[in-house]
This record gives structure tokens, sequence and C-alpha cells, in this order.
């Protein structure tokens, strides 16, 4: 096993060797993919005091960049192994890409998603796929989902295709980088979202060769944060467990190669928390009527991350994706008035009396306060009874006088939001 000097000698040495033409991988896509535009951002370039531009992949043929890798790597398989059918483990936007390849090209496809996958993830994948696709659904998490892809992979003697862990996917992910230099020069940054890290291998390869001043910068989400593990541990890392509320990136462990593509360019990997993210979707639907999914609006959100550094420089964010399943808004709204301080979730004992609760509306409650939630937990006893509030406040400040006078009038509370366990256990 190579160690030390040794070892960034054949990283580098490999990373050469790659056969990675950009060029030649863009003539392939091009009937085949959309060219996404690249649009200044008058609303975040203003608040960030800086030209945000916004490269649209949510407006690709299926509505996210995935395709780009997929069909790359699909349509250069020999054709005696395309005819005998290929397989791939995606949490949703692989999927999809993978499924019009192969309806395109005519051949047999497998697709493994997570059993947790997004209804409108899996009816997308099955309409691009038609009849010759197959879905498994199977664990709770993507790696699960691979795991078993691999297995039925050389059970069946068919072909892999990986979401983020190969050349050609990484080839294919990178056009986006063509497209974007082709209509903007001198970019300071670009913010990438990072899942297993395609996209920003990709992407980072072809900045490196052709804009090597720009910085690489690849977000994840602060619950899956595989990138910024691999970097400290300086090899991928097996997360122990991750949160999936991202799911286009939530990934346990990234690609090997593409953590040494990352490396290799100078990536800086920074994390944004997943209640941000969901402010972000919130605020690109309100704002700008566009349609996020959580992954999609990642690099958007590591924007406050950068802010000081970013003012009066040259952006770009990647908008990878808008499969965003609309039975997850009151979910994603929730996260954000969390993440936002206007939502807060309490344990109060209420005395079993006449009175009481009319008592904690009148002289607790601010005027613009809201009990959003309110359900009793013990009924049987006479004395006290214990209640699960939520109360949404209409400004952050308005918390500490919340606080100020549940003390003021001896209110025996405990706050939910501060204790992981309890919080979710109850809400």
């Amino acid at each position: 096993m190579l160690t030390g000097r040794a070892q960034q000698q054949y990283k580098k040495a490999y990373l050469i060797s790659m056969e990675i033409d950009f060029e030649a991988a863009a003539l392939r896509l091009q009937p085949i993919v959309n060219r996404t535009p690249l649009q200044l951002n008058e609303g975040l370039s203003k608040k960030y005091d800086c030209q945000v531009f916004l490269k649209r992949e949510d407006l690709q043929r299926v509505r996210s960049y995935k395709i780009r890798g997929a069909y790359n790597m699909i349509s250069t398989l020999p054709e005696d192994v395309r005819a005998k059918g290929v397989v791939c483990a995606s949490a949703g936007n692989h999927a999809q890409g993978f499924a019009f390849s192969c309806n395109r090209l005519g051949i047999k496809g497998v697709v493994f998603m997570p059993s947790i996958t997004p209804k409108q993830k899996i009816t997308q994948t099955k309409m691009f796929g038609g009849s010759e696709l197959q879905i498994v659904l199977t664990g709770d998490t993507f790696d699960d989902c691979a795991a078993a892809a691999k297995i039925y992979t050389q059970e069946h003697g068919l072909t892999f295709i990986p979401p983020f862990n190969h050349e050609k996917i990484i080839e294919g992910q990178g056009t986006v980088g063509i497209e974007i230099l082709e209509d903007e020069k001198d970019i300071d940054y670009v913010f990438i979202p990072v899942g297993g890290g395609g996209l920003a291998g990709g992407i980072g390869l072809y900045f490196k060769k052709h804009s090597a001043q720009t910085k690489i910068i690849g977000a994840e989400p602060e619950g899956a944060a595989s990138l910024t593990a691999a970097l400290k541990a300086g090899q991928p890392v097996t997360l122990d467990k991750i949160n999936r509320f991202v799911d286009g990136a939530a990934v346990k462990r990234i690609g090997d190669l593409n953590l040494e593509v990352f490396q290799q360019v100078g990536g800086i990997a920074t994390q944004v928390p997943e209640g941000r993210i969901c402010s972000t979707i919130l605020d690109l639907y309100n704002r700008d009527a566009i349609v996020a999914e959580p992954a999609g609006a990642l690099s958007i959100a590591a924007l406050e991350n950068f802010k000081d550094e970013i003012r009066g420089k040259k952006v770009v964010c990647i908008v990878s994706g808008s499969n965003n399943d609309i039975d997850r808004m009151p979910e994603i709204k929730e996260l954000s008035l969390q993440y936002e301080g206007l939502k807060h979730y309490f344990l109060i004992g209420f005395s079993q009396r006449p009175g009481a609760l009319r008592e904690f509306l009148n002289l607790v409650l601010g005027p613009t306060d809201d009990i959003s939630r309110f359900e009793y937990l013990h009924k049987t006893n006479k004395e006290h009874g214990t209640a699960l509030v939520g109360i949404e406040l209409l400004n952050k400040e308005d918390y500490a006088p919340l606080i100020q006078r549940m003390q003021e009038h001896h209110i025996n509370y405990t706050e939910l939001n501060k204790d992981d366990t309890l919080f979710n256990f109850l809400v």
C-alpha cells in the first residue's frame, strides 16, 4: 500500500492519466441534454453585494444534471455490454437520467432506489424509463440500496452505472463547466452541491484547466458531511449515520475517485444546516418562482458561509435539480421556521383548574405570537396536565420576551428545541 509522498505522486499520475475528454462528452450529449441558462440573480446579488449567477440545471431535460453523466457512460459502453442490460442505484435524480438514457438507447435497465424515495421521483423515473425499466425499492439510504444493486449486478452479469464514482460520470457532469465558461469569464467562485462528488469533480477538473483562478466550493448538508470527514481523515470515511433530508446529497461516503479529484483541484468543503436549505427553497420559490429540491438549493444556501469573502466578486451557484415532491413542503416550512427562530416547542405543565389555559394565553403569549400546536400528553392527573405546545413567532426577537414572561409567571416549561432526544420523540 502506498503511503505519504509516493501515494500523492500516484494520485497525481492517476488523475493525469484518466481518459477524460470533456469536449467529446459535450458533443455526445449535445442532442440529448438542454443547454441550461446561466442567469444573473438580482436578489442574491444585492443581498451579498456581488454578482451571483445561477446555473439552472433544474431546467434540465430530467430536471437535474444527472442525465449528463448517466448518458455519457452508458452510451460509451461496447454494444455487446449494453445489450445485456445495466443497473444503477440512486436517491432519485441519477435514476431519472439513467432511465431516460436506457429508453433513448433501447436497452434494459434496473434501478435500485431507497425505500423512502419521494413518490414524485419514483413516478418520474418510471415515466422516463418506459416499459423496459424495472424499479427495486430497498434500504433506508442510498448506500443501502447501492450495496444491494451491486450484488444484483454481479449475480446477473450486468454493468453497474454508478451515480458519481467513475471517470465517464465525471466527464459527463463536467460539461456543466463548459457551458458556464462559454457564458461568463473571470469567475471568482463556483459553489457546487456535493453528495458523492461527481459534479464537483467534473466542474473542478474543467475549471482547473480553463479557469484556474476560480475557487471551487463543495457545499454539503450538515447532516451528511462525508466530504468534510474525508478531507479531515485524508481518505474516504463511511459515516455511521446521516440526516436523509437532503436526499439528493445524503451520502454516507464520498466517492474515492471524486475525493482525489477534489483534493487535486484545491476544492474547499463547507457545510450547510438543513434548516437554512429549507429557507433557501422557500425564498427561491417566493422570490424567483424557482422550484428547487433540497440538494438543488444547497449551493445557494452555502453563500452565507462566505458572505464576507464573496463581496464584489463574480459567483456561480449550481441549481442542481428541481425534483421536489409537493408533499414535502409542510416539512420544509417547519424546518425553515425552526432554523429562523420563529417556531418553538415546549412541554408546559398546566394546573388542572378553570382558567389556567386562558391565563397562559392572556399573560404569556405576545400580541403576534400564535399557538400552532396544542396537545395534552397526560390526561389522568387530577392536579396537573402536561401539554405539548408549539408557538410560532412573527419575529425571532419575540423569543426572549416570551421566555421572560413564562419565567415571571412561574410557568413550568421544558424547551424541546434545545433537547434533540425529547424533540425527536415528541415532535
